[in-house]
């Protein structure tokens, strides 16, 4: 298989980049290395994956890439993924997301791609609802401009294949956490949480800690996105997580404990409720499960200590000078 990956240099992106090039894929990585990491790669480019330095709003450079490469599979991962931004720069926002989602799709039609799987939100894109664990049936109805520049993806990707024939495919993440999973952004909380608690500092909690999350392991995403590629699908749009709800006060603790810190010495400090941010987030991911066979999702705990042992490795003065990566969605 020929596989390209736009933010393949990315948390999420740079996962899944290994993890094809261990199934013997060809791969190329095209990304503008705004928030990915060159170290993130350095495996997968000594085993051959090429990589191209593309900003996805410029078209002609993306058209060039995907002809050059001729990808049978686009991994299409490349955003703006950070809430707060997208409420301040909503047209920042929508020139990623949006735009630079035309141009894959554009891109990856001319080049004769066998399928597109798109990457949305699945954590933003319903906005507030009383039905959780939320199904894809959910009409989406985002409260952020990020959930608001996705869904519009989403809908550019089903035009591309009603009106050309292109299939594409969504995955719908939960809140994604892992290693490469930048600590000192503004995005991914357990990433940030791991980080106070090996520094010995306080976490911060934006409001009363009772909103909730579907937190996935960055390993279950990678296998969505690889079942994805493959399978005989019957849908255009899955949600991948774990169907579990828990609110950030639980993950506070399970972070202390994870650690073997006493909890009631990791207590949060608090902060008001930032815009854009819905109370209740939770994935129904019985469509996922049938049809693209995915297994068991990681426990939390066994997760947390994955990323736990991640960020024990990464030196303070790198991440004090490295550019946030959060996850790339």
């Amino acid at each position: 298989m020929r596989a390209a990956v736009t933010g393949g240099a990315g948390f999420i992106g740079s996962n899944l980049v290994d993890a094809l090039i261990a199934d013997g894929a060809d791969v190329l990585v095209i990304d503008d290395f705004s928030h990915g990491s060159l170290p993130n790669l350095s495996d997968a480019v000594s085993r051959g994956a090429e990589l191209a330095e593309v900003d996805v709003r410029d078209g002609a450079r993306v058209h060039r890439a995907m002809l050059a490469f001729r990808p049978d599979v686009v991994f299409h991962l490349a955003a703006q993924i950070d809430v707060r931004t997208s409420m301040v720069e909503p047209a920042m926002d929508a020139a990623v997301n949006v735009l630079g989602s035309v141009n894959v799709f554009a891109a990856a039609l001319a080049a004769g791609t066998r399928r597109v799987v798109n990457t949305s939100t699945g954590g933003a894109i319903y906005g507030e609802t009383d039905l959780v664990p939320t199904p894809e049936t959910t009409p989406a109805d985002p409260i952020s401009a990020y959930g608001l520049s996705k869904q519009t993806a989403e809908r550019y990707g089903r035009w591309f294949r009603r009106s050309h024939g292109l299939d594409v495919v969504t995955l719908r993440y939960g809140n994604v956490y892992g290693p490469r999973q930048g600590p000192r952004g503004d995005t991914g909380v357990i990433a940030i949480f791991c980080d106070h608690v090996l520094s010995g500092s306080r976490p911060t909690v934006f409001g009363d800690g009772s909103q909730t999350r579907d937190y996935v392991f960055v390993g279950d995403i990678v296998a969505a996105n690889r079942a994805a590629a493959a399978a005989d699908l019957s849908h255009d749009t899955y949600n991948v997580g774990t169907g579990k709800e828990i609110d950030v006060l639980t993950v506070v603790a399970a972070v202390a404990e994870a650690a073997g810190v006493e909890p009631a010495t990791f207590v949060p400090e608090f902060r008001p409720a930032r815009a854009g941010e819905v109370q209740r987030s939770c994935l129904d991911v019985s469509r996922a499960r049938d049809e693209l066979g995915l297994t068991a999702s990681t426990d939390l705990r066994d997760g947390l200590r994955a990323t736990l042992g991640w960020v024990r490795t990464v030196l303070p003065e790198e991440l004090t000078d490295a550019p946030p990566q959060g996850r790339a969605i």
